[in-house]
């Protein structure tokens, strides 16, 4: 695989499989992308201020379970709103009456936010989130980015927004903090704990081909209001039109950022009566430093299967954020029928940490990290086998030596379906007198799938 890559440091996180990082050199195995399962609908259209054109969903964990925001009306008349709903599991959302705003003259409704008569656009793409920066005010314990068009659509701005409750919301200033880009799909912001600053990811249009083509960018800020100029995402090669980008730190790996764009392919019809000459499904990607991004997994994520309503534009959009909903699972939410009176949000499951693998198949394969320093005292293995197939793992010194009493044939050999098992080597896991030094780990795997490791 060329050049032998540098030790990486990397304690005890927790390490995911969703790209080369950790790859030095490998034989007969290659990285998979792990497609989630189709769930329950969790969420339905279902009054007169929802409608349709529903979409733009964050999912958002605190104490209390899982909120649930999302874009309602979308009409010229009345224009859109935020609404709310709530959920103890993930699953079962309702959707109660707060009384914050009138909708045909009653309150009795679920609407958290309307724009000012000034900024009226914001409600289209209004987008909260949990503050976890440890320095913010009670007060404004949840955010928001929400962006409106000037009347003659000559420019869009996107302001800022906090709240003490996730209900009650004010702007934080008169000012935009983001005025470049087109800035009208779902512009997403959260706290990076890693990285110690605040990132917004937000639309933008790149030059490609003959059109402009949907694109991501990106930008940081230490207060939430001042912010650097953008940052537009880099790839390895020219990607496929982005229309969101769910951009969120990964459960339990925050180091590495993972983005499920919708992708939007153009001049594409199924449906005779959709309103579109436009398809999309979702994909994924995943990045270390914000900036660039590893599109390991070209292929889609979730397609949008056989419901012919999702055969239509702007449809398999994913929500913002994932939620865990049981010790062995995440739950990701994705939007159907989208321009129809059956407007949805469909729960999917992914494996906990499981979002992608190293992959072996029938024939035996195996793989060599590059040299690790780690802390802790065991390897702990997040994998899956078939009933025959199996996994080994050797622990070897800087230059690839086996080390003695960690070997490939001293290995107690792994086979079934765990979270957290416990590397043994003749019945011994600990590994505490290896800390410190670069080692390497050396797996030897069939019909076998590695999603994460960690020492622990």
């Amino acid at each position: 695989m060329g050049q032998a890559k540098q030790a990486a440091d990397i304690g005890s996180r927790l390490e995911m499989m969703v790209d080369e990082f950790l790859i030095d050199s490998r034989q007969n195995v290659s990285l998979q992308l792990q497609q989630p399962r189709a769930q329950e609908i969790v969420w339905q259209n279902e009054h007169p201020w929802e409608g349709p054109t529903c979409c733009y969903f964050c999912v958002i964990p605190d104490e209390t379970g899982f909120r649930l925001y999302y874009r309602g009306g979308h009409n010229p008349t009345e224009g859109s709103v935020t609404c709310y709903a709530h959920s103890t599991d993930g699953i079962h959302f309702e959707k109660p009456e707060l009384g914050l705003y009138e909708y045909e003259g009653s309150r009795a409704n679920n609407i958290v936010f309307r724009g000012s008569e000034s900024d009226s656009y914001a409600s289209h793409n209004f987008a909260p989130f949990l503050d976890t920066n440890p320095n913010t005010p009670p007060q404004q314990r949840y955010k928001a980015t929400g962006g409106y068009r000037l009347p003659d659509y000559s420019r869009r701005l996107l302001f800022a927004f906090s709240s003490p409750d996730g209900l009650n919301w004010t702007k934080m200033q008169d000012e935009p903090i983001l005025s470049e880009g087109k800035l009208d799909s779902l512009n997403i912001a959260f706290w990076d704990e890693v990285a110690g600053t605040y990132r917004c990811y937000s639309r933008y249009m790149r030059e490609g081909g003959e059109t402009l083509q949907r694109d991501i960018q990106s930008c940081t800020s230490s207060d939430f209001l001042n912010w650097s100029p953008v940052q537009h995402n880099i790839y390895d090669e020219e990607p496929p039109q982005f229309y969101t980008n769910a951009t969120v730190p990964a459960p339990n790996a925050p180091h590495i950022l993972l983005s499920f764009p919708m992708r939007y392919v153009p001049q594409r019809k199924k449906r005779e009566d959709a309103l579109d000459s436009s398809l999309s499904d979702a994909v994924f990607m995943s990045s270390r430093d914000g900036v660039h991004w590893d599109r390991s997994f070209q292929e889609a994520w979730v397609r949008p299967g056989r419901d012919q309503g999702n055969w239509s534009d702007r449809n398999s959009m994913p929500a913002w954020g994932i939620a865990q909903t049981s010790d062995d699972e995440f739950s990701v939410y994705l939007s159907e029928h989208y321009r129809q009176d059956s407007a949805r949000l469909r729960r999917y499951t992914v494996r906990r940490d499981g979002f992608a693998s190293v992959n072996a198949g029938a024939t035996p394969g195996e793989w060599t990290t590059r040299p690790l320093l780690f802390s802790g005292s065991e390897l702990v293995l997040n994998y899956a086998t078939a009933a025959a197939g199996s996994l080994r793992v050797e622990v070897q010194d800087e230059t690839g030596k086996p080390l003695p009493g960690f070997g490939l044939d001293e290995f107690d050999e792994l086979y079934g379906d765990e979270l957290d098992a416990v590397a043994r080597w003749n019945g011994n896991a600990n590994l505490s007198a290896l800390q410190g030094r670069p080692v390497r780990l050396r797996f030897a795997m069939q019909e076998a799938d590695l999603f994460a490791l960690r020492f622990g």
